[in-house]
């Protein structure tokens, strides 16, 4: 019997098959489009549809490679077309979504039922009203709108950002409402803060899959109604990360981080890993309450997580935790082991440098930033100038506020202003001080007027912190420890009239001093005690 020998073709195919299954990142990917190259298969159809959807949809992060390849191709077909539409959809860049869109109606392309959905889904998470009101139109003309898919898509449009009332209309007109129909209607009301009509919806449903329960979880969550949220936890038949995440963010942002920390400790306990959004919010809660203990923990279980490696948006929230606690040093740590940084990162290092007293530090960070031509923003600066006012650099600290108006042009804000308020201020240099609040282009808040007083008072300067106290009752007059700065001031170079006056100013508007206090924790729960009396005392 003689065997037929297999097309050598037909063999590279099935490889060139098999090796996209296996790349797994953009390198392995360069390599097959390489081997295509070489082997003679950059111009084969098929091959090409392949390499288009590895690049665009199943490998992370290769979206921009995939677009490189389709700007080469001739004549792409509607597959190809919409294999880029829905990984740019999918995308942190969907507005190219859009663009490709656009560019296949220009070419005459006929767009075809699985079109719209991928588009949709752009339109929606660019929040572009007017852009899907044009697609539904369109989608009424080609004749989709009876499509499943298509029709879902749009309820999911509507629910979300466009009309609620054509939405409903949509889920009414159905025919035979699927599940992701009521899910996305549900989740239209949820996320718009229409929860009661969102509840009717979801007790409704003749099926709840897992996207409804954790939609009406995530809204309950997010309106801070922790109970409605916590009993629909308990009742959800299966869980998933997201059900999990919904409650620790919940939990967190609602203040309960005792709650959030037990939620998690269950959540793995059960066996569910955690996933990045999981840690940025335990890291968040961790920064609020300073526990630089858990922190660490939380820091060694993303280590575990990632093999090594952490993404930029966590190795920011890190060093943020870090400063916050009060370990500059493991800031500093995992400010250079990032492989990534983005100007968050150097921020972050550079403001928490600044406000732990490392001013020279802080600067000298700065200036490497320069000189990797990374791009300073507004909140770069506010570190540096905080930094510079701490170490009573001020010539270097007008030169950095220079530099940022002329060089980089970004116009100062009110904290810019302030910082150079203080810095003056610290200096003793209370007259440019003043001058430059008076220079300022926006209207000065209490907390710059509250900063000269505050220098005034140091300084012992009596006319410009009286000036000052003028404005900052302008603004306010409820603050006891307004009145009390001014006082003290008078009381400081024994000017004992002018100390009581301002004492009898506070009788007279109503204003009560705040008793000051002291924090002690024992056995874990915070213990006030009130140490002073409600009058001001002045330094007599």
């Amino acid at each position: 019997m003689i065997r037929k020998r297999p097309n050598d073709r037909s063999t590279n195919c099935q490889q060139r098959s098999t090796l996209w299954q296996k790349c797994t990142n953009l390198r392995a990917l360069k390599q097959v489009h390489a081997s295509m190259v070489v082997n003679g298969f950059n111009s084969n159809h098929s091959a090409i549809r392949d390499l288009i959807f590895a690049s665009s949809m199943a490998i992370s992060g290769t979206i921009d490679y995939a677009r490189k390849l389709f700007d080469h191709i001739t004549e792409p077909d509607t597959f190809m077309w919409n294999t880029m539409i829905r990984g740019s959809a999918q995308s942190q860049k969907p507005l190219y979504a859009v663009v490709l869109y656009t560019q296949m109606e220009k070419r005459r392309s006929r767009p075809d039922n699985f079109t719209f959905p991928f588009i949709l889904k752009a339109c929606t998470k660019l929040c572009w009203v007017k852009m899907g009101m044009g697609i539904h139109g369109k989608v009424v003309r080609f004749g989709f709108e009876s499509n499943t898919s298509v029709r879902n898509t749009l309820i999911y449009f509507h629910a979300n950002c466009g009309d609620l009332r054509v939405a409903t209309a949509l889920f009414d007109g159905s025919a035979g409402r699927d599940v992701v129909a009521w899910s996305a209607l549900t989740a239209g009301y949820a996320r718009r803060g229409k929860l009661d009509a969102a509840r009717r919806l979801f007790n409704e449903m003749p099926v709840k899959d897992l996207v409804s329960w954790n939609v009406m979880i995530t809204g309950y969550t997010k309106q801070g109604d922790m109970e409605s949220a916590r009993k629909l936890f308990d009742e959800v038949p299966k869980r998933d990360v997201v059900t999990w995440n919904a409650m620790i963010a919940g939990y967190v942002r609602s203040g309960s981080i005792e709650q959030a920390l037990q939620m998690f400790e269950e959540m793995t306990s059960l066996g569910e890993k955690p996933d990045d959004v999981t840690m940025l919010s335990l890291l968040s809660a961790c920064t609020d309450i300073g526990d630089l203990e858990i922190g660490e923990r939380i820091h060694s279980s993303l280590l575990e997580m990632g093999s090594g490696e952490i993404i930029t948006i966590l190795g920011n929230a890190l060093i943020d935790m870090y400063s916050k606690c009060g370990s500059i040093e493991r800031a500093l740590e995992v400010f250079r082991w990032m492989r990534e940084k983005d100007v968050s990162s150097w921020n972050s290092v550079i403001g928490g440098l600044a406000f732990h007293g490392h001013a020279e530090d802080s600067v000298n960070l700065f200036k490497e930033m320069q000189r990797l031509k990374v791009r300073p923003d507004g909140i770069t600066f506010v570190g540096v100038l905080v930094a510079c006012s701490h170490a009573g650099k001020v010539e270097e600290g007008r030169s950095y506020f220079n530099l940022m108006r002329n060089e980089y042009k970004i116009e100062p804000d009110i904290k810019h202003y302030g910082c150079m308020v203080d810095m003056l201020g610290r200096a003793g240099l209370l007259n440019e001080a003043f001058e430059c609040i008076e220079d300022m282009e926006m209207e000065p808040n209490a907390i710059v007027w509250r900063t000269l007083l505050g220098a005034c008072k140091v300084h012992g300067n009596v006319e410009l912190g009286r000036r000052a106290n003028e404005r900052l009752l302008e603004i306010r007059r409820d603050e006891s420890g307004d009145f009390v700065l001014l006082s003290n001031i008078y009381a400081s170079r024994g000017e004992w009239h002018g100390a009581e006056v301002v004492r009898k100013l506070m009788d007279d508007s109503g204003v009560k001093k705040e008793p000051g206090f002291s924090i002690v924790e024992a056995d874990d729960s915070p213990l006030m005690y009130f140490l002073f009396d409600s009058k001001p005392k002045l330094n007599r």
